[in-house]
């Protein structure tokens, strides 16, 4: 009998439309710095609420960029989760500031505003909550507590693109810049690439001197009035962003109901509880939508139980034909964090236990029930005893 294919961890969603504008920049003769980028950028600053956006390589390039728009710099503190991709701290040390870690929140794993406070002394310039998974950080609470302390606020919505905060509003639509990520995992791919969604024109017209190696607005060949990067999103990266943000909705949609299947059949195997909503020693779900908040779905990723070893979970789904990835290590225990800052185990428990215990599923908007059955089954079957 013929094994069935591997059900990979994730698989981008390209079409005829990416083709069409693709080969639309390739006769164009024009693959950098053209009107596809800038009609890439009108779109999506459009679509998630913002006076405007800039296009660059990277969510790295974004956040570097974006730590440069606050103005953090050498001696400053900044406020931020151990519990991210690396890239949300190691911007900061691109221009010396300090990242200053606290725990996150059991339920939603973002950054609690409780610790935050807690965290915030004389030294402190701003505060960089990360919207993890795709679930919107408490933006509202960070705002204020940005205005009381007039504190920078830099917002890492990298895996959050969709996604509303508390007040129903869109993430990267309030009043400081946000940034975004396109790699081929996103909920929006162009392979590799980047956005800031940012408040007003003139920030927008710095960036997009600074991501083309500080050039003048006129685009004057050596006239460089700043110090700048090579951050540029090629045309043929932001042809495939256009044809991604024209059918953004549909692709979203069809990573919310691939997570209603997980939900429902990790749910009908009597060992799966949503955040919070169960024991939190056994097998947690992602946490559900609160009141006007609404994730949008980004990976699929569980808490195994505590008594589950998860690399040979993780080894016993590879022979089953199922991918599965370990979802994060904690920022603070990686080596050159612990070796600069003297970071150590037991410093922040709560990102400390998601990321011992989380697994990154197969997840992707063409995804079918069958691949989901058959993944929450081997799932089953792994842990076994250590499924509650």
């Amino acid at each position: 009998m013929t094994a069935p294919d591997p059900i990979p961890l994730a698989r981008p969603e390209i079409g005829a439309r990416e083709e069409q504008l693709a080969l639309e920049v390739l006769r164009s003769g024009r693959l950098a710095l053209g009107p596809m980028t800038q009609r890439f950028e009108r779109a999506f600053a459009e679509r998630v609420g913002a006076p405007d956006a800039v296009a660059v390589s990277s969510g790295t390039a974004a956040l570097h960029l974006g730590v440069r728009a606050v103005g953090w710099g050498s001696g400053d503190r900044v406020i931020t989760s151990p519990f991210s991709f690396v890239a949300s701290a190691n911007c900061l040390l691109y221009e010396g500031a300090e990242p200053v870690f606290c725990d996150v929140d059991p339920v939603t794993l973002n950054l609690d505003p409780a610790a935050v406070w807690d965290a915030i002394d004389d030294e402190t310039a701003g505060l960089l909550p990360i919207d993890i998974l795709g679930y919107p950080a408490d933006l509202p609470a960070f705002e204020r507590i940005a205005a009381e302390g007039d504190l920078g606020l830099l917002e890492d919505a990298c895996e959050a693109l969709g996604a509303r905060d508390s007040e129903g509003r869109a993430v990267g639509s309030r009043e400081h810049p946000a940034t975004f990520a396109f790699y081929a995992n996103k909920q929006l791919t162009t392979g590799e690439g980047g956005m800031l969604s940012v408040p007003t024109p003139e920030l927008a017209s710095r960036l997009r001197s600074e991501r083309n190696q500080g050039r003048a607005p006129n685009m004057g060949w050596v006239d460089h009035e700043r110090l700048g990067f090579n951050y540029r999103l090629s045309e043929l990266q932001a042809a495939l962003g256009v044809a991604q943000l024209e059918r953004l909705e549909e692709l979203l949609a069809a990573r919310e109901r691939a997570a209603e299947l997980y939900r429902e059949r990790l749910t009908a195997l009597d060992g799966g509880a949503p955040a919070g909503e169960g024991p939190p020693e056994g097998l947690v779900l992602p946490c559900a939508d609160r009141g006007r908040e609404r994730r949008s779905w980004f990976i699929y990723a569980v808490r195994l139980p505590a008594s589950a070893d998860r690399d040979a979970v993780i080894a016993d789904l590879a022979q089953r034909g199922v991918e599965a990835k370990a979802y994060m290590p904690c920022i603070h225990l990686l080596a050159h964090f612990r070796e600069r800052f003297g970071h150590h185990e037991g410093e922040f428990p709560v990102a400390e236990d998601a990321s011992e215990r989380l697994l990154a599923l197969p997840f992707f908007p063409a995804i079918v029930e069958a691949q989901v059955d058959r993944v929450c089954e081997a799932l089953g079957e792994a842990l076994g005893g250590d499924w509650l």
